[in-house]
């Protein structure tokens, strides 16, 4: 089967490529021409945008795995409650405009929030989460099926398809667990990666 937003945006780079070539080949140019021209171009621009959605689109809508946990919201009583409304919020905005099943944060040595998908089995980082904390940068394990120290987020949510962990500073983490392989969009990862170093001012 054809994926349609490719094929869209195929058609679209195609179609602008040619607008662009006709134009440098015209010798003389009349105000019909240049309707033509500004027609063209903006239905290849538009048949883009279309692509463009449908691949956005289809990277949230993949098929859920049947993951076992309760869903949950679980917030520390031990942190100021101006941080407390940003978890809130954030992790909100996390859950409800991503592919996100499961979220967990942990700060100076100890769980402050878990969100979605949850169970009470204690976590405790692992070699992924250190080596995400070195690198100062976010390690994303767009397929855990075959992934080696995959077990160290069982913990959260047992065999999660899909994790991204982002490092809080040096204080802690924000463990994203999704729905399915790949369901995250670069641009998923972007947003919450810089929320996590507004994160680091405000804890």
């Amino acid at each position: 089967m054809i994926n349609t937003s490719y094929l869209a945006i195929s058609i679209g780079s195609l179609m602008l490529l040619l607008t662009v070539i006709n134009s440098m080949s015209i010798t003389e140019i009349t105000p019909s021409i240049e309707r033509a021209e500004i027609l063209s171009a903006l239905t290849s621009v538009s048949i883009l945008l279309i692509g463009f959605l449908v691949k956005k689109q289809n990277a949230i809508s993949i098929k859920k795995e049947a993951l076992i946990g309760k869903q949950g919201f679980y917030l520390s009583s031990d942190i100021d409650s101006a941080i407390k409304t940003e978890l809130a919020w954030g992790t909100q905005m996390i859950l409800s405009n991503t592919a996100t099943s499961s979220l967990l944060i942990y700060l100076n040595n100890k769980v402050i929030i878990r969100r979605g998908l949850i169970n009470d089995t204690e976590f405790k980082p692992g070699n992924i989460c250190n080596i995400s904390k070195i690198k100062n940068n976010y390690i994303s394990l767009v397929s855990t099926k075959f992934y080696p120290g995959k077990e160290e987020f069982d913990s959260i949510v047992k065999n999660l398809p899909s994790i991204i962990v982002f490092p809080i500073g040096e204080k802690g983490w924000i463990i994203i667990g999704g729905w399915s392989e790949r369901c995250f969009t670069k641009t998923d990862e972007l947003w919450i990666n810089g929320w996590a170093k507004k994160l680091v001012e405000l804890v």
